[in-house]
C-alpha cells in the first residue's frame, strides 16, 4: 500500500522508519536519518536525502550496507523487497547450469570485494546480470563499492515509487 508523502512527512519517527525502514535493505537507520530533515516537498527529495545520507556515512557503514544485500541466486531468506525483485529479472526460473554461473560469479566476487554483488534487478534481465558479472570483476575495490552503491540507489528510488505516493 502506498502512502501519500504528506501523512509520511507527518508521522512520528518511529512510524516513519517503520514505513521506510526498507529502502535500504536491512538499514532502517537511512530512514532514521531522513526523518530528521522532515518535511520532504517530493519523493525524488526524499530520494535524494537518503541516498546523501549513505553517501556521507563513510566506508564502515557502506560495508555494512553493501553486505545487507542479499547474493544473486543465493540460499538466504529473502525480503519480500529481494524476492520480488529477482523474480522480475527471472532470477526464479534459472537452468541448472545458469544457477551454477550465479553461484561461480557470486563466490569470486565475494572473495575479490568481501561483499555481494549487487545489481537492480528490477533494471535488468538474467542475461544482463550474468554479463556484467566478469565487467565487475576487472574493477579495483574502490570503484566497486561506488558502483554497488550506484546500483542501490536505483534500487532505493524504485521501492521509494512503490512505497510513497
Amino acid at each position: 500500500m502506498r502512502t501519500p508523502l504528506s501523512e509520511l512527512n507527518s508521522l512520528p519517527t518511529p512510524e516513519f522508519v517503520l514505513r521506510l525502514g526498507g529502502i535500504f535493505e536491512h538499514s532502517p537507520w537511512v530512514a532514521e536519518k531522513a526523518a530528521e530533515d522532515r518535511p520532504y516537498p517530493s519523493r525524488e527529495a526524499l530520494h535524494t536525502a537518503m541516498v546523501r545520507i549513505v553517501h556521507l556515512a563513510g566506508e564502515q557503514a557502506h560495508l555494512q550496507l553493501l553486505n545487507a544485500h542479499p547474493d544473486l541466486v543465493g540460499r538466504a531468506v529473502l525480503t519480500a523487497e529481494s524476492a520480488s525483485e529477482q523474480a522480475a529479472a527471472g532470477l526464479t526460473d534459472l537452468s541448472k547450469e545458469e544457477t551454477e554461473k550465479f553461484r561461480s560469479f557470486n563466490h569470486d566476487y565475494r572473495r575479490k570485494f568481501g561483499f555481494p554483488f549487487i545489481i537492480c534487478a528490477r533494471l535488468n534481465k538474467k542475461e544482463a546480470i550474468l554479463e556484467a558479472f566478469p565487467r565487475r570483476l576487472v574493477q579495483d575495490r574502490q570503484t566497486e563499492i561506488a558502483t554497488a552503491l550506484e546500483e542501490i540507489a536505483k534500487i532505493a528510488r524504485l521501492r521509494l515509487e512503490d512505497t510513497v505516493l
